[in-house]
């Protein structure tokens, strides 16, 4: 049987590392999939640079509509990234009734629900493996491997960026500015890292593996999103003398009220794996009804690791090519007609425990009225760290943990703490998870 053409649209980073595992693994990938795969096609912005893969048996082109419009390409692998040009490609492709492969998480947070009702009203597949967690295989695991569970709640490091700032912090005591400026030149951080530091990127991911866990349509719009930009060596210490690592985590959550989807800093027991995740490492831990907690590994980037899931979606494509379209596993794990529209919950509605840390004058009845107002509020401490005063310091750092309580209602205490005349400045709240079932 003939090889199956693909063109790849994008010769960065991804795209070269996909052309070099397809063909240095060649005869393997085409054992798995019962034909060869070839990459015939392929566009890049630039066609006479250098590159750390071979091109030289493929048609090069700079439009990669071309790529996309060529009546040999059965596959299109989309790798160029954003939203605007890749979206028309990829739902061109569709039109075209050719499969597609994207690494483009964005893409699919924002428009995946389009996306997958033109491919299944074309009967051609989306794959999308590679655009949450780099190689791990966490949307093949949720969507297949855990289809026979119900899904209660996942927590993932989906961020490397982010992972590797929060760990330099807590093992070398560094600032946040500094280990950006470090992962910025390391090459883990872009120029501008909004989309890492402040949680966008992980929140995209988020929206894909809610979906797939709880067969909701995508929903970045509702996801809350908070990064670590405001996270100081103190309270990464502070959490550390409690027994606590601090992770920059996506959480989706099924409760009887909705779905939880929320990105924030947060405080994980130091005893747990997840919080032994360091670097630029991503993870991913599922709980589910059958199985329980199941935990997933690995490069979250990088050239080849991404690779490898680009082309085991590729394996996947050319193995259902001549499936049925209605007997193909659907793209968000549920069947098309069985997407539920449960509500996605407020950040104000979500129930979880809470890390406090506030400057308080050193007078009497200072600490007495912070209990006061947690008490009237509904909420109970669970542990207190107040820090001996130094020298003629007129201020002292009080870090407390609260047991589980709404959101809404520690927004009402900090709100009155930080206007009680004994506190200087703002109270920093950091959300804290158990993740133990």
């Amino acid at each position: 049987m003939s090889p199956v053409k693909v063109g790849v649209l994008g010769l960065g980073t991804v795209g070269c590392g996909t052309l070099n595992v397809l063909l240095r693994n060649a005869d393997e990938i085409a054992r798995r999939a019962g034909r060869g795969i070839v990459v015939t096609h392929a566009s890049a912005r630039t066609l006479d640079k250098e590159r750390p893969c071979d091109t030289s048996t493929m048609r090069l082109t700079n439009q990669p509509m071309e790529v996309v419009n060529d009546p040999e390409v059965e596959i299109v692998v989309e790798l160029i990234g954003g939203t605007s040009l890749a979206r028309d490609l990829v739902l061109q492709a569709i039109n075209d009734g050719k499969h597609v492969v994207t690494a483009n998480k964005a893409l699919i947070a924002l428009h995946g629900n389009e996306i997958f009702n033109a491919a299944q009203q074309k009967g051609v597949m989306v794959a999308f493996e590679a655009a949450v967690a780099g190689g791990i295989p966490v949307i093949k695991a949720i969507r297949e491997g855990l289809s026979g569970n119900s899904i209660n709640w996942l927590a993932g490091i989906i961020n490397g960026t982010s992972n590797f700032i929060l760990t330099e912090m807590r093992d070398k005591g560094r600032d946040f500015d500094s280990v950006l400026a470090e992962a910025q030149e390391l090459g883990y951080a872009e120029a501008d890292p909004t989309f890492d530091v402040e949680g966008v990127d992980a929140a995209h991911k988020l929206t894909i593996l809610a979906s797939i866990a709880f067969g909701i349509p995508l929903q970045f719009e509702k996801v809350y999103t908070e990064g670590i930009s405001q996270i100081t060596a103190e309270d990464v210490a502070y959490a550390t003398e409690l027994g606590y690592r601090i992770k920059l985590l996506g959480i989706a959550k099924r409760t009887p009220e909705g779905i939880e989807q929320r990105v924030h800093p947060t405080l994980i027991p130091h005893r747990r794996l997840i919080a032994n995740v360091d670097g630029v490492m991503n993870s991913v831990l599922v709980n589910a009804d059958a199985v329980g907690s199941t935990l997933y590994y690995g490069a979250g980037a990088g050239a080849e690791p991404t690779a490898s899931a680009v082309v085991a979606d590729l394996v996947d494509v050319v193995r259902t090519l001549t499936t049925d379209p209605e007997n193909r596993v659907p793209h968000l794990a549920f069947q098309p007609d069985a997407i539920s529209e449960l509500p996605i919950l407020p950040i104000e509605q979500i129930t979880t425990a809470y890390y406090l840390r506030m400057m308080a004058l050193d007078k009497v009845g200072v600490l007495a009225q912070i209990a006061n107002i947690l008490s009237e509020c509904g909420i109970s401490i669970e542990a207190l760290i107040q820090k001996e005063i130094s020298g003629d310091a007129e201020k002292v750092p009080v870090v407390m943990l609260t047991h589980p309580v709404q959101e809404m209602q520690m927004n009402q205490a900090i709100e009155r703490i930080q206007a009680l005349e004994g506190i200087a400045g703002a109270v920093t709240r950091i959300r804290l998870e158990d993740l133990s079932n």
